[in-house]
């Protein structure tokens, strides 16, 4: 395959990657994040979680448990490739609202993803990730409003399988990739 063609592919492949990473973890589809990761990969997401990535899938039902809203948004992507190895550095906007013994707090996280990314039996998947927090803004209590008249009568966002993108669509499915 002509080489130009074949790093198009493999961008694309990885940009379906990292999309559906947002996804996974936005929705909390565990099954679904576990398709993301080689086996042997690591993942450090600082005071969270450092080591196994499989191993912090495990604790991610504990981890997500208080967020009731996840949302990861990707903006600017730098991309490296060699062969069946690329290398990332993921500009991410995250928003959370997590639920704390004084109420509802909101924290919004712009930082980077750094990442390794191998191609085994022709699937691109994370070997590593890394997070970097640049800057966060806290509110506490949360500014987010959901109850608004605006807003009445519109599809409210849920973490797991209630999230409405799964009864509107029939293409995308609770743990598809």
């Amino acid at each position: 395959m002509d080489p130009q063609l074949q790093a198009l592919l493999d961008r694309q492949a990885i940009d379906d990657l990292i999309n559906a990473y947002c996804n996974a973890s936005d929705r909390h589809d565990h099954d679904k994040m576990r398709t993301l990761y080689h086996e042997d990969a690591v993942d450090d997401h600082g005071g969270f979680f450092k080591g196994l990535a499989m191993a912090f899938i495990d604790r991610l039902p504990e981890i997500q448990a208080p967020m009731r809203i996840l949302h990861h948004n990707i903006t600017t992507r730098n991309i490296k490739l060699d062969g069946d190895y690329a290398e990332g550095e993921l500009y991410v906007l995250a928003f959370h609202q997590v639920a704390t013994d004084d109420g509802l707090l909101d924290l919004l996280i712009g930082g980077r993803y750094f990442d390794k990314y191998a191609k085994r039996d022709g699937v691109w998947k994370y070997i590593e990730r890394a997070v970097v927090a640049d800057w966060a803004t806290v509110n506490s209590p949360s500014t987010v409003v959901l109850e608004h008249p605006l807003l009445e009568g519109s599809y409210i966002g849920k973490p797991g399988r209630d999230d409405p993108m799964y009864s509107f669509f029939k293409l995308f499915r609770w743990g598809d990739r």
